[in-house]
């Protein structure tokens, strides 16, 4: 039966957005608009946008590694320059990306935070802090961006408000696109367990009339919500997670909010990780297909002024585990996605990998701190001066990587 909690979230889903008694205006023609897309448990980059010009790679991941580009191979690797590659998971959606020069990797990004832990590391990214002080957790980065901007229309499409997104000034709402999925329950066992109460009562309540209607309750609320999702997905087959998330962020971003963060989990592969074909093949061709679905239902004008940034808490083990996967590692790739950026193109320093080349003897070195790239990015895309980046990420100086 659908619960109070349910139907609350439900409602805040089917009814238009509105905060504080006001509703959300559509964005100026032109805004500039940040998406940040945060895939929790640490994402394998390395087999995602793959240093397939090393040999190295080949001889570290002997089950793992993409073969080397094939136009005759179907699972080999896509072709980005002659050190690096994608996965080809990635080559309907991802790839026309990099063509149009519409997406740019940053490798050896991350932070330096090097506990491997997931939630301490998360913790860093979203503050935006200094490492190595104390923490104040009421004070995430895009809530100090948005007070930096000041006329900005914020959301975080999350079941409750990230850290990313705490402290600042104004109010800002959270939305679980995903929060309603196929009923657990079949009609079967519905009718099953509507039996077993019926004739029942309760203080003077029916309890098979009430267990009746809520499961009517929870079968409408879904058919509605479905049926959405399906009109979402221009008549085809429902999407699932994050695919169907990106295209209604995608909707909700061209007409009422233009500074936004998603969080996308299931990245955490320790066991039977996959190459080509697999567990994580078929994540990263979910999140492919959610990014492309992203930009196509934002439409181009807005796509023109947006910015799409993914990233990680970490990367992963350069070599692979005893059990065909990889462990906690360091650095990772980011993204930088939108119809303005300067992409088709591998940005940021680099170094050769090599066994004596990684971070501590096993995973990438972070070359390209997240702040600084972050700072970038936004000095650059909404014309932030000096001081009011400083209050977004104090205490670094930005990089401009000239991706926008």
């Amino acid at each position: 039966m659908i619960d109070r909690r349910t139907l609350l979230k439900t409602a805040t889903l089917a009814a238009p957005l509105v905060l504080a008694g006001r509703a959300f205006a559509a964005p100026q023609a032109g805004g500039a608009r940040l998406l940040v897309v945060f895939l929790r448990g640490a994402y394998d980059a390395a087999n995602i946008i793959a240093p397939t010009g090393s040999d190295f790679y080949a001889t570290a991941r002997p089950t793992l590694a993409l073969k080397k580009p094939d136009p005759a191979n179907p699972d080999a690797a896509l072709p980005l320059d002659a050190d690096w590659s994608l996965h080809p998971a990635l080559k309907d959606s991802i790839l026309p990306l990099w063509q149009k020069k519409q997406i740019a990797f940053v490798p050896f990004a991350g932070t330096d935070d090097m506990s491997r832990s997931h939630f301490e590391t998360q913790d860093t990214i979203e503050l935006g802090q200094p490492t190595g002080g104390t923490r104040n957790y009421q004070s995430g980065f895009m809530a100090r961006l948005a007070g930096a901007l000041g006329n900005d229309r914020p959301i975080a499409f999350t079941d409750q408000m990230p850290l990313i997104f705490r402290g600042g000034s104004q109010a800002i709402p959270n939305v679980a696109l995903n929060g309603m999925g196929k009923p657990a329950i079949d009609p079967r066992q519905a009718r099953l367990i509507e039996t077993m109460y019926k004739g029942q009562q309760l203080g003077g309540s029916d309890l098979g009339g009430s267990v009746a209607q809520g499961f009517r309750v929870r079968d409408t609320v879904y058919k509605s919500i479905a049926e959405e999702m399906t009109a979402a997905n221009r008549g085809a087959v429902s999407p699932k997670g994050f695919e169907l998330s990106a295209r209604r962020i995608g909707r909700l971003m061209r007409d009422q909010f233009n500074l936004a963060f998603v969080d996308v989990g299931g990245w955490d592969t320790h066991v039977n990780q996959g190459g080509a074909q697999g567990y994580l093949a078929g994540r990263i061709g979910e999140l492919g297909r959610g990014l492309a679905g992203f930009a196509d239902e934002i439409g181009p004008d807005a796509w023109a002024n947006t910015i799409v940034l993914v990233v990680s808490e970490f990367g992963r083990t350069f070599r692979e585990n005893g059990d065909k996967g990889t462990d906690h590692g360091h650095g990772s790739v980011y993204w930088v996605m939108g119809g303005g950026v300067a992409g088709g193109r591998i940005a940021g320093p680099q170094v050769k990998i090599a066994a004596d080349t990684l971070n501590q003897g096993r995973d990438l070195p972070v070359l390209t701190d997240y702040r600084a790239l972050a700072g970038g990015l936004l000095a650059r895309h909404y014309g932030l001066d000096a001081r009011r980046l400083a209050l977004v990420f104090p205490g670094t100086a930005p990089v401009d990587l000239r991706l926008v």
